[in-house]
């Protein structure tokens, strides 16, 4: 089983706060961090994507080394992992840095020292260490509060430049580095400090909305982002042009300027850059940039990654998005063009194609959390944690009506019975709901813990899984249910019940790791044993052609079955996604998508 495609998550952003981004000029990849994922990405393909997953904490901010081999990076408990950018990841060494939160690193440009900033916890706030040995290389005191960002000058002499929630740069020369000066030109927190390509310039960007350039030998001021063409809300983040002539900022009034800065250090607006397709919302503030060779990118608060042509700024740029938080679920739609529809648990729902990546997002009227979600043609139906189930129709993409339902009881499962109109049963705690349509017809209650739901597409028939690892069949009568038979072989508490494609068998995995296939006419078990996970089992799907079945679990594994074959035969996806698969789906009869904890989405081609 090899990786086909992976849509990548989004990097993980605060209001408020700029993110840093970087990348490597030579194989025109950037970097970013959301949770515990590192995610190195093609900017020339984005469905390229590489991701390392090895911190223990939420990691914070990654920089590659000059030669392009290594990779730093930071998380929120002042640790520092470096390790190889190629294939395997190998880790080369871990320091403990920080008492706190790392907000930025930088390497110099000799590739043997790494300076790194960020929340001391009433310890230091600023760190440079040898890469090698992780010895430190000099005292920097000065700061009072949260260093945001530091520089290092990329020509000898070196200098280290630090700013941030105290409203100072610092500068400091070395190496060993030593405090040299303080400048006090900005009336709030400064958030980005960056080098130009030659050494010779350096420029900081606060939430006053200002920019101001630097001598980068002395660091004495030598002008600034002219004012009359200026941001009109916090500028986050700043990165210069190659060729060290031109600056890009970005800042939460929603746009991205392009600066013209002269030799004497003053800077003059050349273009303001706007993301098409923009709400008007908070999620267009724009929180991080960088240009790198041709591409310039941006990235919103919201998660969309904008790429401009640097050499055609007039063209729209190249935009993709996607989740930032787990992906609790996944339906993959056969209609004209087979696409996948996510569900992460913040409420957002993405649209994807095979080969292309990011369709678009969903824009809902209410953006409620998602815990259920199912997904036919022409319909999608999400469940919170509110007691209402949301039925949202769309068409081409685009969501047409949404109706919100409320049930009485917090759902845990829901079936949609497509062919038979407007039928949908929702289970809650001790039994079933039906809704025609927006109505709640009748409410049964079962007398045991219901977990699991499964009902067929003519709505005839329902299965309904139990605490007690027990399956109930009920065959569906007007707008209730009869009892035809109860099966025992789970162990464990029903997670999930899903009907074959041709409606011959089902299958149903419980949370004690085991998975069953059972034949509908005889209800005897079809295939056993399958109990190749470690943990619990959260989602199961179907091939198509209703000869396999896939398993997915939180210990992180996709496992495909043959239903002829015995379990033993299986084929193993291990580290499928960090922290559990959640969402499951063939796209064809070869390839399988999977979603999981680290919000992205993954998929796998089954032909060996």
């Amino acid at each position: 089983m090899t990786l086909a495609e992976t849509y990548a998550c989004i990097p993980s952003t605060e209001r408020g706060r700029g993110i840093l981004i970087s990348g490597d000029s030579k194989s025109d990849t950037i970097l970013y961090t959301n949770a515990r994922s590192v995610v190195i990405l093609d900017l020339n393909n984005p469905l390229k994507v590489s991701i390392y997953g090895e911190h223990a904490y939420p990691a914070t901010v990654a920089r590659y080394s000059p030669n392009g081999e290594w990779i730093a990076s930071g998380d929120v408990s002042g640790t520092v992992r470096i390790w190889g950018a190629r294939d395997d990841h190998v880790l080369k060494k871990e320091f403990k840095v920080l008492a706190g939160r790392i907000d930025d690193l930088q390497w110099s440009d000799d590739g043997m020292r790494i300076v790194a900033s960020g929340d001391g916890k009433g310890k230091s706030l600023v760190r440079a260490f040898m890469w090698d040995s992780g010895s430190n290389v000099g005292e920097f005191d000065g700061h009072s509060r949260r260093v945001l960002s530091c520089a290092i000058k990329p020509t000898r002499p070196f200098r280290i430049v630090t700013c941030g929630e105290d409203f100072l740069v610092n500068f400091y020369e070395g190496p060993p580095f030593k405090f040299k000066l303080s400048s006090r030109e900005h009336s709030n927190f400064v958030n980005c400090v960056r080098y130009s390509p030659d050494g010779s310039k350096f420029i900081t960007v606060s939430s006053d909305k200002k920019g101001i350039i630097y001598d980068g030998k002395t660091c004495e001021k030598l002008g600034q982002l002219s004012s009359e063409d200026g941001h009109k809300g916090s500028i986050y983040a700043v990165s210069w042009s190659p060729d060290g002539k031109e600056v890009l900022t970005v800042s939460a009034d929603k746009s991205a300027k392009i600066w013209e800065i002269s030799d004497s250090g003053n800077g003059t607006l050349k273009i303001t850059l706007t993301c098409p397709g923009s709400s008007g919302g908070v999620d267009d503030m724009l929180v991080g940039c960088l240009w790198q060779n041709d591409h310039i990118v941006t990235v919103s608060l919201g998660g969309t990654i904008s790429i401009f042509s640097a050499s055609d700024l007039e063209k729209s740029p190249f935009q993709f998005s996607g989740h930032m938080k787990n992906i609790s679920s996944l339906s993959v739609l056969r209609g004209n063009s087979d696409y996948i529809l996510s569900g992460s648990y913040d409420g957002l729902i993405c649209k994807w194609m095979m080969g292309r990546g990011f369709c678009g997002k969903l824009q809902r009227k209410q953006n409620s959390q998602i815990k259920c979600f199912a997904a036919h043609e022409v319909e999608i139906i999400t469940s919170g944690f509110d007691n209402t189930i949301s039925r949202i129709s769309y068409q081409d993409g685009q969501v047409t009506n949404e109706e919100s339902v409320g049930v009485g009881n917090q759902p845990n499962d829901l079936s949609l019975a497509p062919l038979s109109p407007g039928l949908l049963l929702v289970t809650f705690e001790s039994g079933v709901v039906f809704l025609r349509g927006e109505k709640v017809v009748s409410t049964i209650n079962l007398g045991f813990t219901v977990t699991a739901l499964a009902v067929t597409p003519d709505g005839t028939e329902a299965i309904v899984g139990g605490q007690d690892g027990k399956l109930r069949l009920y065959s569906v009568n007007g707008d209730s249910l009869n009892e035809e038979a109860v099966l025992e072989k789970h162990r464990g508490a029903i997670s999930v019940i899903r009907y074959s494609p041709d409606l011959s068998m089902f299958a149903s995995a419980d949370l004690n790791r085991e998975a069953v296939v059972w034949d509908r006419a005889s209800r005897e078990m079809k295939l056993k044993n399958m109990l190749y996970h470690s943990a619990r089992i959260n989602c199961l799907a179907w091939s198509p052609n209703s000869t396999m079945v896939a398993t997915g679990s939180l210990d992180t594994c996709v496992i495909v079955y043959e239903v002829d074959k015995p379990a033993s035969t299986r084929m193993t996806i291990k580290g499928a996604h960090l922290g559990g698969v959640y969402g499951l789906g063939f796209a064809d009869d070869t390839h399988v998508v999977s979603s999981g904890e680290d919000a992205c989405i993954r998929v796998w081609s089954l032909t060996t």
